[in-house]
């Protein structure tokens, strides 16, 4: 007997998905939206960096909570990933490793460059379309093509790390 829970999403269960899954991807999106306008390296990378966790949550919220050693220990959403969806540990290690970069830079404190930010925000558009795909989603666009700002092209759930 197989399970949902013991691989992706299939087609025929996207509509099972939880609300919240759909709505952490959508602020995905919005978040990778407020990178591509963001003039500033600093909140193109916080903006890109939140994107990736928020599409890493909807992973959890998709896949249900993960088994916890200490109820009162709380935990990053990059520690928990791989133990729900160990195929994103790789992308889960790479993100973790910037948390704290994002943090500086949503403080304000000039620690990023502009291609820092702009390769981070490749890599959680990467990361987003790999867990749209991952939970069988279907893929949109996330502007009209053709919409440009801040020199970019552009293809109320609070998450935090």
């Amino acid at each position: 007997m197989t399970t949902l829970m013991a691989t992706p999403r299939s087609a025929t269960a996207l509509s099972t998905l939880p609300t919240a899954t759909h709505e952490l991807i959508a602020a995905a999106r919005h978040s990778l939206t407020e990178a591509l306008v963001a003039t500033a390296a600093a909140d193109r990378y916080a903006a890109a960096h939140l994107a990736a966790l928020r599409a890493a949550a909807a992973v959890l919220a998709a896949r249900g909570p993960a088994r916890r050693r200490s109820r009162s220990r709380v935990r990053s959403v990059w520690l928990v990933l791989p133990e729900v969806a160990g195929e994103l540990a790789e992308w889960s290690s790479f993100f973790a490793a910037g948390a704290r970069k994002r943090v500086l830079a949503e403080a304000g404190v000039p620690c990023v460059t502009a291609r820092e930010a702009d390769d981070l925000l490749r890599d959680a558009e990467a990361f987003l379309e790999r867990v749209i795909a991952f939970l069988q989603m279907s893929h949109q666009p996330m502007l009209p093509t053709g919409v440009q700002s801040a020199g970019h092209m552009a293809a109320g759930v609070r998450v935090t790390d």
